[in-house]
């Protein structure tokens, strides 16, 4: 696969390190040209110097030829302005980063539904183990053609459930209304700014993204 970072940040070389090991093809864009030519010396991958949130630098990085899109700076707004753009340009996936969790459900509302917030994702990660579970027994679930697509509803998805006309092979399977976690039965409502977590068959995901556009899946 090929992956493009924007951002030589320290979570960014990390994961580029590892794909690297696994040769994947990486490329990572900087507007530091002393931080791209030191990397250069110990990274085998490819660099281009320049502000990853405009379009003719993220152009060049190729975004029909790219599988991942990984917006990994250390500042919240580039990463979803660089995220943004690269949405527009037709990059097939595209990761966001945001420390804040303010910004998490505006990314969602923006359409950057695979957002990353480091800090929350651990903690939630650690409270679990202390509570005897472990999210990547839940990972492992998520077999074979079994898919997890999520979007933000809008006001033409409010109503019913039921009424709300997923293709076939997928389900609701929960709600997230302002934090609180929902189970979905025949009486609940989708309300405007509910995130939906529908369970889904591999060949019913081009069906979802037409209609709610990019998702958060797995």
């Amino acid at each position: 696969m090929r992956i493009v970072f924007v951002g030589a940040s320290p979570l960014a070389i990390a994961t580029a390190r590892m794909l690297l090991a696994r040769d994947h093809e990486v490329v990572v864009v900087d507007r530091d040209k002393a931080v791209i030519d030191a990397l250069a010396e110990e990274l085998d991958c490819g660099f281009l110097l320049g502000d990853g949130t405009r379009p003719a630098v993220l152009r060049e990085g190729d975004p029909k030829g790219t599988d991942f899109l990984f917006c990994l700076t250390d500042n919240d707004q580039t990463n979803i302005i660089a995220g943004l753009v690269g949405r527009s340009l037709g990059f097939d996936r595209v990761v966001t980063r945001v420390e804040s969790e303010d910004f998490e459900h505006i990314c969602l509302e923006l359409g950057l539904t695979d957002t990353i917030v480091p800090d929350l994702t651990i903690a939630r990660y650690l409270a679990d183990i202390v509570a005897g579970q472990d999210i990547m027994e839940l990972a492992l679930t998520i077999k074979g053609d079994a898919r997890v697509f999520s979007f933000v509803a809008g006001e033409e998805d409010e109503g019913p459930v039921q009424e709300l006309g997923l293709p076939p092979k997928s389900q609701v399977v929960c709600l997230y209304r302002e934090d609180e976690l929902l189970l979905p039965d025949h009486e609940t409502r989708i309300k405007n700014g509910d995130e939906v977590v529908v369970l889904s068959h591999s060949d019913s995901l081009p069906a979802l993204r037409e209609r709610w556009g990019h998702c958060n899946n797995r």
